[in-house]
């Protein structure tokens, strides 16, 4: 998430936003688009800074993007914070003032003042009571639609997943294991890993529970990979050429549009499709 947007320095690869690579922008010109890019955190009480009031938060993208004036700027952080589910009095407060809840809106409320296209929520109701994580994904999902955003959401709760997502791409090690929309990925998952993932979804309907998958062994360290295919080793469907060769991310329906493709890593699966 934070490469996506920059702030930390990727060493290989492109990030491309609006069909420009911003890895070759410049300091200047990036800033021109960080307006476009916003950012929540997991933990909204770090991200947050103590000594400044919640209005001031809220307000200081606008000061940094130079947009609109003083008094527009209070009007602005006013209306952000009705959207969000702030009372006006909260412009004053400060953080440690609001409950984990209230300070992810704050957050929330901060990324959207600028009217991104884009945010990156790196977790953002996982610190949170269950009651309250749906309180944040219904606002959520209201903003996205009241805003025409896009959303990064990145999550291990696959439960939020499904609520939330339109595509979903499960990820092992760094690397796609499959990418699909997301009533396909919870319908229909081909790799062996996002199975074993969707059957640790805890099951209410006792009559209709699936089998878990439980896998074996322990997640090898990302900073020295397995050979071939990383997953292999705890795999329960591996295959001899899994451990040599890495498998290529393919489109099991080609003929498909690329935003409602399946596309999968996996040697269960020819190589017949589009990469």
């Amino acid at each position: 998430g934070r490469l996506m947007l920059r702030l930390i320095e990727p060493t290989s690869g492109e990030v491309t936003f609006n069909n420009v690579d911003l890895l070759e922008v410049k300091a200047k010109e990036l800033r021109q688009y960080r307006r476009q890019m916003q950012m929540i955190f997991q933990d909204p009480l770090a991200s947050l800074d103590p000594r400044m009031s919640v209005g001031n938060l809220i307000m200081e993208p606008l000061i940094i993007h130079d947009i609109g004036n003083k008094i527009e700027r209070i009007q602005m952080v006013q209306e952000i914070l009705a959207k969000v589910g702030l009372s006006p009095d909260a412009f004053d407060r400060f953080p440690h003032e609001f409950s984990g809840g209230q300070r992810q809106r704050i957050s929330i409320a901060r990324a959207i003042i600028t009217q991104p296209q884009l945010i990156v929520a790196d977790e953002p109701v996982s610190a949170l009571d269950v009651s309250i994580q749906s309180q944040i994904l219904n606002l959520m999902l209201d903003l996205r639609r009241e805003f025409n955003l896009t959303y990064v959401f990145i999550s291990h709760d696959l439960a939020v997943v499904q609520h939330i997502a339109d595509v979903v791409v499960v990820m092992y090690l760094g690397k796609i294991v499959e990418m699909a929309p997301a009533v396909e990925i919870f319908t229909n998952p081909k790799h062996p890993y996002t199975k074993a993932l969707i059957s640790a979804i805890p099951q209410i309907d006792a009559a209709h529970r699936k089998d878990r998958i439980v896998l074996i062994g322990d997640i090898p360290s990302p900073r020295n990979p397995p050979t071939g295919c990383h997953f292999h080793p705890r795999c329960p469907q591996v295959m001899a050429t899994c451990s040599t060769n890495a498998p290529h991310l393919i489109n099991l329906n080609p003929v498909i549009g690329r935003s409602n493709a399946h596309t999968v890593s996996c040697h269960l699966y020819p190589e017949v499709g589009e990469r």
